[in-house]
Order: structure tokens, then C-alpha cells, then sequence
């Protein structure tokens, strides 16, 4: 199990993100438009710059949702390559079967 505060810490940069992406992604469409002015641009980059850094997507990181760990994880599933095998063993997954042979 991870700890609780790098797990807490995520989810507050989960609600940021979601937050700020509306007008992140107009800054940086702002930034990036060569047909704008050059003072225009300027100022949306010091905008850009001056908003939350945790609000950025890049921040987030893939934790499992059962035990919090973020190495060894499946998207798909959204847990980890342990949590997995665990829950899949015990048939707690649906369309997961421990294959032998």
C-alpha cells in the first residue's frame, strides 16, 4: 500500500488538472499561433507560466486504484500488475482467468 499522502497528493492534482485544462489549452493554442503578434504570444506564455504548475496533465501519475501503487500499472484495469494477479486469481475480475499448463 502506498501512502496516503502521495495518493492524496494525486487526486488534488487530478481536480486541477481537470480545472485549469480549459484555459491551459487556450493559452498554449494562444502561444503556439504563429498569425497572432508577437506581444500577444508573449502574454499568453507568461499567463501560461503563472498558472498552478500542478495543474498541468504531465503531473498526473497512473496509481493503482486499490492499493495506490504507481509502478507495474495496467490502464486498462487501472491497478497493478500485483493487484491483478491477485483479484484475477480469485476470479474478482471479470474476463480474467490464471491460465496454467
Amino acid at each position: 500500500m502506498a501512502k496516503k499522502s502521495a495518493i492524496n497528493k494525486n487526486e488534488r492534482r487530478e481536480k486541477l488538472v481537470a480545472k485549469y485544462a480549459g484555459k491551459r489549452a487556450s493559452l498554449k493554442a494562444k502561444a503556439s499561433d504563429k498569425n497572432l503578434p508577437d506581444d500577444e504570444r508573449w502574454l499568453a506564455s507568461l499567463q501560461l507560466a503563472a498558472m498552478p504548475r500542478n495543474g498541468a496533465a504531465t503531473r498526473l501519475r497512473n496509481r493503482c486504484d486499490v492499493t495506490g501503487r504507481p509502478r507495474g500499472y495496467y490502464r486498462k484495469f487501472k491497478m497493478s500488475r500485483i493487484a491483478l494477479r491477485e483479484l484475477g486469481s480469485a476470479g474478482k475480475i471479470p474476463g480474467i482467468v490464471k491460465s496454467s499448463w
